[in-house]
């Protein structure tokens, strides 16, 4: 399959049999480093990394995933670029361009990466927009295929805040694969009705079906996967903590939510996860409000169904294989 030249912006661009290539691609990359084969087959190759939100995950995955290819990297933090600040989108985009072959964005909103795509003439790679996070949907699809065996009938419960990149990308990548997708949350945190109803036109045609839920014993039953990412964004203010927490907490991922679960059902998070006291802003939160576990409760994250550091690994094989296949 040829996808080279093409963008990675969001999963809406790419059709169910692409997005399968991805996965088996992110598997067979996956198994020849577990090999010890070399596969710096693009050698001689430049990419430059937007962050203007900071991460673990994807800047790591980006940087090791370039390297095993044989390419550079140039990082560009959120102090490094003159991006919308002094330069426009779009002379940023036609420079980096002239000097890269490739670009990852991560940072706020979809247009930005968009628009860097319509002028770079190079692939841009969204790494994260506050719309959506494609390449964590490849990374979460390989590690459903690898511990099921399949994609096609499993049900995917996604429990919180259901109105953003992680909720409105799984409930995409579900659609596209045949995966029957449950948004459990109250109804102010439901997704965007114009993206639900174009996730079920799609899912008519690959048999899936979305499904928006607020009892969680009803979203959970013969669930596969319950999947959950963090409610609040940090910088948000108190209010909104207040108001957040208290809406969501009867949608935690805790073991009463896997009672209706089939026996095997796994559990999924896109880290970081606020899960115990171990972290600056789990201990603010708990002084603040007074809950020593947000999203999911330790019990469940350091239990046998979770699956969270094996998503976590698959995210460099899913960039690796994304950047691979769009730059090869």
């Amino acid at each position: 399959m040829d996808l080279k030249g093409r963008h990675f912006l969001t999963l809406k661009d790419y059709t169910p049999k692409e997005i399968e290539y991805l996965i088996d691609l992110a598997a067979e990359l996956k198994a020849k480093k577990k090999q010890g084969i070399s596969h710096d087959e693009l050698k001689g190759k430049n990419i430059a990394l937007i962050f203007e939100k900071t991460s673990t995950r994807t800047r790591c995955s980006f940087e090791v995933a370039a390297h095993d290819l044989g390419m550079h990297v140039t990082y560009l933090d959120p102090s490094a670029s003159q991006i919308g600040k002094k330069e426009s989108i779009a002379d940023t985009a036609r420079v980096l361009g002239r000097m890269y072959d490739g670009i990852e964005y991560r940072g706020y909103g979809q247009e930005i990466v968009e628009e860097l795509a319509k002028y770079a003439g190079v692939p841009v790679w969204n790494g994260l927009t506050n719309e959506f996070h494609p390449t964590q949907m490849i990374a979460d699809m390989l590690t459903l295929k690898e511990h099921f065996g399949r994609l096609e009938g499993l049900k995917f419960v996604y429990m919180g805040d259901a109105r953003y990149n992680m909720g409105n990308s799984l409930m995409i990548a579900c659609a596209k694969l045949g995966i029957h997708f449950v948004a459990c949350t109250c109804k102010k945190y439901f997704p965007n009705e114009a993206l639900v109803a174009y996730c079920r036109e799609v899912a008519t045609q690959t048999g899936a079906t979305i499904t928006l839920e607020e009892d969680v014993k009803t979203a959970t039953k013969d669930a596969d996967v319950i999947y959950t990412d963090v409610w609040v964004s940090m910088g948000e203010p108190d209010e909104i903590w207040a108001e957040r927490l208290e809406d969501l907490m009867p949608y935690q991922v805790n073991e009463k939510a896997f009672e209706a679960a089939k026996p095997e059902a796994i559990f999924m998070h896109c880290l970081p996860a606020f899960h115990d006291l171990n972290t600056k802003i789990g201990r603010e939160v708990y002084e603040k409000f007074g809950y020593s576990e947000l999203e999911v409760t330790n019990e469940v994250f350091e239990g046998p169904r979770s699956v969270v550091f094996d998503e976590a690994e698959n995210r460099m094989h899913s960039i690796k294989a994304i950047m691979y296949a769009t730059l090869k």
